[in-house]
C-alpha cells in the first residue's frame, strides 16, 4: 500500500467523522490564530513606540532632573535644572543644532463657562523645530515675548475646539489660574504621545509660566522640568551627549554624583523595545501552549479511534497489511487534523491582525516568520502525538483483533 492510498484512506475516515474530526482540529486552530495574532500584535506596537518616540523630534536628547536611580522612585524629583543652563549648552556646545527648555504643569483652563484640564507647556521658540510641532492658524512664541513676559498662549488642536467649539479662538482670552491669557495660535494635530495627549496642550512663554503660573524660581534663576536638545546629526548624538554632561557638571560643581540625567531616543527605544519584545514573547509562549493541548486532544481522540476500529484493524493485517501500512496511516490521520488545524488558524489569525489593523492606531503586518512557524510547530506536534496511537494500532494482533467480529 503506496503513501497516496494511505492519505486517501485517512481522508476519508476522517470525512466519516467531520463533527470528531472538526473538535479534534480546535486546539490547533485557537493555538495557531493566537500565535499568529499575538506576534503580529506585538510586532505592531513595537512599531508604534519606534514612531512615537521619532515623532518627538529628530535627533533629540532630553535633559531631565534627578539620577536615573532617583527617576525610578517614586518621588519629586529634585529641580536641578534652570534657563540658563539650557542658554549655555545653546552657546556653548557647538554639536547642538537648537535648545527648548521646558517647564510643565497640569493647570485648568477655562473660557467663559467652559474649563479644560491641560498639560501648561512653558517653553521658547524653538520648541517648535525641536518638537517637530507645526502651527495650523495664527502664531507661535517669540523671543520678544519672553523678553516681556507676556499674557499669551497657543492651544493644542483639541484644547482649542473644546473650549471654542467652531468659533475662532484668535484674539479671545483664556483663564488659567487668576492670570488672563490672551489665544495667539492654534497648533497642527499632533496626537497622542507616549501616553501624553500633545493635542490637549497649551504653549506660553517660560518667563510667564514661571513667574505667573507656577512661581518656579530660584536664587540660580529659573527652574525648568526638562531640556530639549536637537544635534546636528545622528552621528553627533554621541559627541554631544559627552559635551553636555561635561558642561552640566561644571555649572553644577559636580564632583561625585550626577544631578541630571541625559537622554537619548535610542534609550528610550532601547528601553521600550526590550518591554514590548518581552510581553510579546510572553503573550506567544502562552498562546502556543493551547498548541500543546491541541497535540494532546489529537492524540486522544487517535487513541479512541484505534479502539472503535479494531475489526478495521484486524481485517486489514488478515488480507496482508503491514504493521508499517497501520503504523503510516494513523501518523498521517494525525498530521492530516494538525496541518488541516494548522492552516485554518492561519488564516483566522492573518484575518485578525489585519483587522486589528485597520480598527486601531497599531500598524500591524503579517508575520510571515510567526505564519511558518505556527504552521510548523502544529505539523510536529501531529507527527508527535500521532506515534503513539498509531504505534499501538500497529501491533493490535490481528487474531485477537478479529476475535470482536
Amino acid at each position: 500500500m503506496n503513501i497516496l492510498e494511505s492519505i486517501k484512506m485517512a481522508t476519508t475516515t476522517l470525512l466519516a467523522n467531520k463533527v470528531r474530526s472538526s473538535l479534534t482540529m480546535l486546539g490547533i486552530i485557537i493555538g495557531n490564530a493566537s500565535v499568529i495574532a499575538m506576534i503580529g500584535i506585538g510586532e505592531g506596537t513595537q512599531r508604534f513606540v519606534n514612531d512615537q518616540v521619532n515623532s518627538l523630534g529628530p535627533n533629540v536628547l532630553f535633559i531631565v532632573p534627578g539620577t536615573a536611580e532617583a527617576q525610578r522612585k517614586p518621588v519629586v524629583q529634585p529641580q536641578t535644572l534652570v534657563l540658563a543652563d539650557a542658554e549655555a549648552i545653546a552657546s556653548q556646545v557647538p554639536t547642538v543644532k537648537e535648545v527648548a527648555p521646558i517647564l510643565n504643569a497640569n493647570e485648568l483652563v477655562s473660557y467663559r463657562n467652559k474649563n479644560a484640564s491641560s498639560n501648561l507647556v512653558g517653553t521658547t521658540p524653538e520648541f517648535l523645530t525641536v518638537r517637530n510641532f507645526d502651527v495650523a492658524k495664527g502664531r507661535f512664541l517669540t523671543d520678544l515675548d519672553l523678553q516681556k513676559q507676556e499674557n499669551i498662549v497657543a492651544l493644542g488642536s483639541e484644547l482649542a475646539e473644546q473650549l471654542f467649539g467652531n468659533e475662532d479662538p484668535i484674539g479671545k482670552r483664556v483663564r488659567v489660574k487668576n492670570t488672563s491669557l490672551q489665544v495667539i495660535g492654534v497648533m497642527a494635530p499632533k496626537g497622542t504621545n507616549l501616553g501624553n495627549n500633545e493635542d490637549m496642550s497649551a504653549f506660553i512663554p517660560i518667563t510667564t509660566m514661571a513667574n505667573r503660573i507656577v512661581g518656579r524660581s530660584s536664587p540660580y534663576g529659573t527652574q525648568v522640568s526638562l531640556i530639549s536638545v536637537s544635534i546636528e546629526d545622528e552621528d553627533s548624538m554621541e559627541a554631544a551627549q559627552f559635551q553636555i554632561e561635561n558642561l552640566l557638571r561644571l555649572r553644577h560643581k559636580i564632583i561625585y554624583e550626577d544631578d541630571f540625567t541625559v537622554r537619548t531616543q535610542k534609550d528610550l527605544l532601547q528601553t521600550l523595545g526590550g518591554i514590548t519584545a518581552a510581553l510579546t514573547l510572553l503573550l506567544a509562549a502562552t498562546a502556543g501552549i493551547s498548541l500543546v493541548v491541541g497535540g494532546i486532544g489529537i492524540m486522544n481522540i487517535m487513541l479512541v479511534s484505534v479502539t472503535e476500529r479494531t475489526k478495521e484493524i484486524g481485517l486489514r493485517k488478515a488480507i496482508g497489511a503491514s504493521q508499517k501500512d497501520i503504523l503510516v496511516q494513523f501518523i498521517i490521520e494525525s498530521v492530516i487534523l494538525s496541518v488541516a488545524g494548522g492552516l485554518v488558524g492561519t488564516g483566522i489569525g492573518v484575518s485578525g491582525v489585519l483587522i486589528l489593523g485597520v480598527l486601531s492606531p497599531l500598524e500591524t503586518g503579517i508575520p510571515i516568520a510567526a505564519v511558518f512557524l505556527a504552521s510548523g510547530v502544529s505539523s510536529a506536534i501531529g507527527l508527535f502525538f500521532g506515534v503513539v496511537p498509531a504505534k499501538q494500532a500497529a501491533k493490535l494482533d490481528p487474531i485477537v483483533a478479529l476475535r470482536s467480529l
